[in-house]
């Protein structure tokens, strides 16, 4: 089978994309996915993202980590809205349905600001927070995040902490009063990526209540690039949480299996 598929990054979070509206794509077959993933033998990507149709909004996104595990994935979601975008279904203006639910999104040019959802519960520990933003995430301060080994440490937690099920796990270091630099071991892929949309989200948040900044707009450095969020906070709940940045289409082509 030939299909075609679009690259598209989001600060250096990569995704292969697939126009899925006729349901041709075979995604049960989690080995196919793996293999389009694969950097050596397929396209190379974080994860796959299939743009289907939906009752309930514009498109559905169905996220698909790199091993084949289902999630949601913030900066997928920004990628995703960018590709619709693309396509032509959709105008500066979207809702979309992802695994975790409905989202509203907007895009100027390959800017790309998607509405994440509201987050209520916050496991403060001595050391790190907790918090699912989508998807569960550890957050944690550390000095010398640049020589940092994250892919060991990062497996170490991922495994030893939260056990089979598993975390996406956070290593952060502040610049100043509003920004912090990350560095995220993602469940799924099992390695560092160069960004996590939904684990700089998690970061803003817990920075946010741990009292490290008093700003209800955050700046985040990642590996592969800057990414912003913002939100509201009213009664120990988090709302109206934003996450920004540029979102951009990379190659396309067709990839037979």
């Amino acid at each position: 089978m030939q299909i075609e598929f679009f690259k598209y990054q989001g600060t250096g979070n990569d995704f292969v994309i697939i126009d899925n509206r006729q349901q041709l794509f075979p995604k049960n077959d989690t080995k196919i996915i793996t293999q389009l993933c694969d950097r050596r033998f397929g396209v190379g990507a974080d994860g796959l993202i299939l743009l289907e149709n939906d009752t309930k909004s514009d498109f559905y996104m169905d996220y698909y980590n790199s091993d084949g595990s289902q999630s949601m994935c913030g900066n997928g979601g920004r990628c995703a809205v960018a590709f619709a975008h693309f396509l032509g279904m959709i105008g500066e203006e979207t809702t979309f349905h992802a695994i975790d639910g409905i989202h509203t999104a907007t895009i100027q040019g390959d800017i790309v600001t998607l509405k994440m959802h509201d987050v209520s519960e916050i496991r403060q520990k001595e050391v790190y927070s907790f918090l699912d933003t989508g998807s569960p995430h550890h957050v944690q301060l550390i000095e010398g995040l640049g020589d940092f080994d994250v892919k060991k440490e990062g497996a170490k937690l991922r495994y030893g902490l939260y056990g089979e099920t598993g975390s996406n796990i956070n290593f952060v270091e502040q610049s100043d009063a509003t920004s912090f630099n990350v560095r995220t071991y993602e469940r799924g892929v099992e390695d560092e990526t160069l960004s996590c949309g939904t684990g700089v989200t998690a970061v803003a948040i817990a920075m946010h209540k741990t009292g490290r900044t008093a700003s209800n707009r955050v700046h985040i450095d990642t590996p592969g690039g800057k990414l912003t969020i913002s939100f509201e906070q009213q009664n120990g709940a988090y709302t109206d949480v934003f996450l920004q940045g540029p979102a951009k289409m990379v190659f396309n082509g067709k990839v037979s299996w």
